[in-house]
């Protein structure tokens, strides 16, 4: 304290910072990516931290092979005849089951047609069944949830739901309900479902209501198998706006795939990848899974109802060690009977990780470094430009620009983010009117276009107006350095994946931005920074890390798909990478972009 009270040693250490300021950024910067580089290699071994799950394990004693595959049949051509999910079918099923059988109707509008799936009037019913505890009030429950897909997809999902309802049924161990959900088009019914249970409506889903209901949920499992025979089991933990469960969740079911010899993976590895290499893959597809804000599978929409879920999908491939549907229903068979245990909710372990393979995990602790070091960078080149303004007061300046210099560039660049997440979806119809596109295509197209157009906007604006020297720029974006450092640092809580990828490409140019001098590399690297293509580069990213490259046309094409899907997901789920990228990230972007050409 006392080198900050004292005027001298504070005018020293101003001036050492005012020296020194860009070599601390450039150090900074590349502390912050080597962090990030280096968390694979320091990431500990995975653990159950949960007493009740942590002893010992459960004997599992079902075989639910053939009879899933029988009901799978059945199932099958039940759903052929329908010419959709068997409705009838199910409940008498469920109902012969023993279980308490109830269904659901939900409809939903959407804000313009999927493209992906080809609808938009969407029309279903949920089914589910209620196994009530035999020794305990209906206080709380477990789920498991099957989504009914088109074609033959998941039919050995819902028979091995109803084989292992039937085995459930006779046992008397159960302390918790036991909820079998069967929902209709994917993502949109298990919304309608949970909201209907929780009594809410957060995205205008149209719903009968849940005439029945069990405990409070305290885990679920989201199940995907097409297939009678399995070689593993693909594990998805990202669910909306970057969540994740419990890690002792994701640790539990591991435990229990060790200990039947089925092979579990995480991004279609195992849990001990061949090195570094395939930890820091591994790690690079969570972070962009995460970043997306889309939920990795069914299980993503119940984290923000604070129920803890994993998705699991088997995959038949062409290993040669294969597993029947009796190994993978013990498997949830023990899961149940673990969670079945818990005397409260999962809460031992950690909420905020990072997963380079499934045995091991990186925790908020060790990954959140990696952003304060990209934000010291933030923070270094204001306090450089507010020494520079505060000594221009004192006389070594020019005189202080009026409002008039620096509002309407953060005005109209705020306006440019509001008219770019308004503007697409609302104005769709006044574009197919006006031009032979579709509805989809219509809001895309428009999403594009007022993207590039407002690069001009906040440009003209200044231009028209009096320049306010050097002292209007250096306000400016002194106010833009501000507004990008809260941005991530709120992204850092909410969404550390997403907050870092938008640190490491917007910081850079951030810093550099200056007007004057030869203005083409920072203008070229400005433009490779911008939300936009840095969304299109994370595609072709994607892809490489999947070991699938994309060509520029391919890329292109999901580069439009995920604006689409990106839009839709904010208006039906709620994702909020739309609202973050348009009102946060591309005002910030658009007032560098007015700096770099002040007058």
């Amino acid at each position: 304290m006392g080198l900050l009270s004292d005027p001298q040693c504070r005018r020293a250490l101003a001036r050492l910072l005012l020296r020194l300021n860009t070599p601390l950024c450039v150090l900074s910067y590349l502390s912050g990516l080597t962090w990030f580089l280096l968390l694979p290699a320091l990431a500990p071994r995975t653990y159950l931290s949960e007493n009740a799950m942590g002893s010992t394990m459960v004997g599992e004693g079902s075989d639910l092979g053939p009879r899933a595959l029988a009901l799978a049949r059945d199932f099958g051509g039940h759903k052929r005849r329908a010419g959709g999910m068997p409705v009838e079918w199910l409940e008498q099923t469920m109902f012969q089951l023993g279980l308490e059988v109830h269904r659901q109707p939900f409809s939903r509008t959407l804000p313009f047609p999927d493209e992906a799936h080809e609808r938009y009037l969407v029309r279903g019913t949920n089914v589910f069944g209620v196994l009530r505890a035999p020794r305990a009030a209906s206080t709380e429950a477990l789920l498991l949830l099957v989504p009914c897909s088109e074609g033959s997809k998941n039919n050995q999902a819902v028979g091995l739901l109803l084989a292992l309802a039937g085995y459930c049924r006779g046992q008397v161990y159960w302390a918790k309900d036991l909820i079998f959900l069967v929902t209709e088009h994917d993502l949109l019914g298990t919304q309608a479902w949970l909201e209907a249970y929780h009594d809410v409506n957060l995205t205008g889903i149209h719903s009968g209501g849940v005439p029945g209901r069990a405990g409070a949920i305290q885990a679920a499992l989201a199940l995907e198998l097409s297939s009678d025979v399995v070689t593993s089991v693909d594990v998805a933990v990202e669910g909306l706006n970057g969540q994740v469960p419990n890690l002792d969740l994701l640790s539990l079911f591991h435990s229990f795939c060790l200990k039947s010899g089925l092979l579990c993976t995480f991004q279609g590895k195992g849990p001990s990848g061949p090195g570094y290499a395939q930890s820091l893959r591994t790690l690079g597809l969570m972070v962009l899974g995460q970043a997306g804000g889309g939920p990795g599978g069914a299980h993503g929409l119940f984290l923000r109802f604070r129920i803890e879920a994993l998705t699991l999908r088997g995959i038949n491939s062409f290993r040669q060690h294969k597993f029947d549907l009796g190994a993978l229903g013990r498997t949830l068979e023990g899961m149940f009977r673990k969670l079945n245990n818990l005397l409260e909710r999962l809460h031992q372990s950690y909420f905020l990780y990072l997963l380079p393979s499934l045995s091991r995990f990186v925790s908020i602790g060790s990954y959140m470094p990696a952003l304060g070091l990209l934000l010291l960078v933030l923070a270094l080149r204001a306090l450089d430009l507010w020494m520079r303004l505060s000594r221009s007061d004192e006389g070594e300046g020019d005189p202080p620009p009026g409002e008039v210099s620096w509002c309407p560039p953060v005005l109209v660049s705020g306006g440019a983010g509001a008219a770019l997440y308004l503007l697409p979806v609302r104005g769709q119809a006044v574009a197919t009117q006006h031009f032979p596109v579709g509805e989809a295509e219509a809001v895309v197209l428009a999403l594009i276009g007022i993207y590039v157009a407002g690069m001009a906007l906040p440009h003209s604006t200044h231009r028209a107006l009096s320049g306010g020297g050097q002292r209007g720029w250096m306000t400016l974006k002194l106010l833009a350095l501000l507004a990008l450092a809260l941005l991530l640092s709120c992204l850092a809580l909410l969404n550390f994946s997403l907050g870092f990828l938008l640190g490491a490409t917007l910081v850079p140019p951030a810093a550099a931005v200056r007007p004057g001098g030869n203005r083409l590399p920072l203008a070229v690297l400005l433009v490779l920074s911008t939300p936009g293509l840095s969304l299109f580069l994370a595609v072709l990213l994607e892809r490489e890390l999947l070991e699938a490259p994309a060509g520029l046309g391919e890329a292109w094409q999901r580069f439009l798909g995920a604006l689409g899907q990106g839009l839709l997901q904010e208006h039906l789920h709620g994702a909020h990478l739309s609202p973050l990228l348009c009102l946060g990230a591309y005002p910030c972007w658009l007032l560098l972009w007015n700096v770099l050409f002040w007058k």
